[in-house]
């Protein structure tokens, strides 16, 4: 079986509550599955290990909209799946947009970890 993992690259500094936190990070972990049945796109092997296996995520922060940015274009470069999530404002952020967080995968752990190992855990 593969080795692969998601991984959830949460911003710090916006200091979302604790709900909208878990509220942003499953809208993450979500959208690839839902970007997918949408296209009707098959699932790399990856992707269906992970969901066959164990649905593992780890969950890091940075501290910034550039660094999140950043996450997402290397990751992008490194043919990594990745999903910006950008809540719309009605709860928290004054009703502007705001880029809250991102996934990357599922797909292999160590590819991931090209991108994300140097981040601290959330």
């Amino acid at each position: 079986m593969l080795d692969v993992k998601q991984v959830i690259v949460m911003r710090k500094d916006l200091k979302m509550r604790r709900g909208k936190e878990i509220a942003q990070g499953a809208h993450a972990s979500m959208a690839f599955l839902a970007r997918k049945a949408l296209a009707r796109e098959p699932f790399s092997d990856a992707e269906r290990a992970w969901l066959e296996g164990l649905f593992t995520k780890v969950c890091v922060r940075v501290s910034s909209e550039e660094e999140l940015l950043g996450v997402a274009e290397r990751a992008g470069k490194a043919g990594i799946p990745v999903e910006v999530i950008t809540d719309s404002g009605k709860t928290e952020f004054g009703g502007v947009p705001t880029r809250t967080c991102l996934a990357l995968g599922p797909d292999q752990a160590s590819k991931i970890d090209e991108v994300t190992g140097h981040l601290e855990l959330y």
